[in-house]
């Protein structure tokens, strides 16, 4: 076997603990909240040095939980085919793998501006050490620690690009944190028998399927307030927030007729839209 073809082996074993999808919203929102600033440096060394630190970090971050939760993803017909419950990638490879893009790309950000690598650190911390490890399988809970490690790459590219942590930057982050209950969420009503088969405490076990889709909506009310709070003062101007309002009122209306009129049709389609509205959201902050 040559040397390329060894290569482009492991990066086949190897890319999908990485989560692509996931990984690259979470980046995008990074970006974008460097982006919002304005900072007038913004050469392409600085840019190169936030994508492939939040990269590394994110990534190394999720290879770690995936490492964590390989026996419940085993159990669950949804994930039993991810390289590490399917055997395809060894446990220990795994370990590996996420410390050390865990560590290069914490590291990586500590160089290039101390604040920045802290709250790089602090999502990976949340995400790894309370959301996974600590509370995941205790209590359904545990996705508000999730959501506060989601709301750190936006909130480490705003600090960047402004030098300090401000409001604007904690709106953005907040805006993330109330938008993963609405995503995490309708997952969990979609999978909801998956989730018990592997004993992961979710609300719609915890507290019924009506009940959770009132937090859905609540929580999708609370992160279109705080995303147009944002919005309005990193200064867009009337015309990309009456865009902004759009897009936000598509979820409000989703959520709350899902929880007024629940099917799994509604569900899915609320799932679909909500990850539509972040990636669209911070596509509009980049690029205004």
């Amino acid at each position: 076997m040559t040397m390329t073809t060894r290569l482009r082996t492991n990066f086949k074993r190897f890319w999908p603990l990485i989560k692509s999808l996931q990984t690259g919203l979470l980046l995008l929102t990074g970006l974008a909240g460097f982006m919002s600033s304005r900072c007038p440096v913004t050469n392409w060394q600085i840019l190169l040095a936030l994508t492939g630190s939040l990269f590394l970090a994110i990534s190394g971050s999720t290879i770690l939980n995936m490492w964590y939760d390989r026996d419940i993803d085993a159990k669950m017909s949804r994930t039993a085919k991810r390289p590490l419950p399917s055997g395809e990638v060894s446990p220990n490879e795994a370990l590996y793998l996420g410390l050390i893009l865990a560590v290069v790309g914490v590291s990586w950000a500590l160089a290039l501006d101390a604040l920045y690598g802290l709250i790089v650190f602090a999502g990976l911390f949340f995400d790894v050490v309370v959301y996974t490890i600590w509370l995941k399988r205790r209590t359904p809970w545990s996705i508000i620690w999730g959501g506060v490690s989601g709301g750190m790459p936006v909130l480490a590219g705003r600090t960047l690009g402004m030098g300090e942590i401000e409001w604007v930057g904690v709106a953005l982050a907040l805006a993330v944190l109330f938008w993963i209950p609405t995503h995490i969420m309708t997952f969990s009503l979609r999978y909801r028998d998956d989730y018990e088969r592997a004993g992961v405490p979710t609300f719609p076990a915890a507290y019924g399927e009506q009940t959770t889709h009132i937090i859905i909506a609540i929580s999708s009310v609370l992160a279109a307030l705080m995303m147009v709070i944002a919005a309005y003062g990193i200064g867009l101007t009337v015309g990309y927030l009456r865009l902004l309002v759009v897009l936000s009122a598509g979820l409000l209306l989703l959520a709350i007729r899902s929880s007024t009129t629940p099917s799994e049709r509604l569900n899915f389609g609320l799932f679909k839209y909500a990850s539509l509205y972040m990636l669209s959201t911070m596509l509009l902050f980049i690029f205004v």
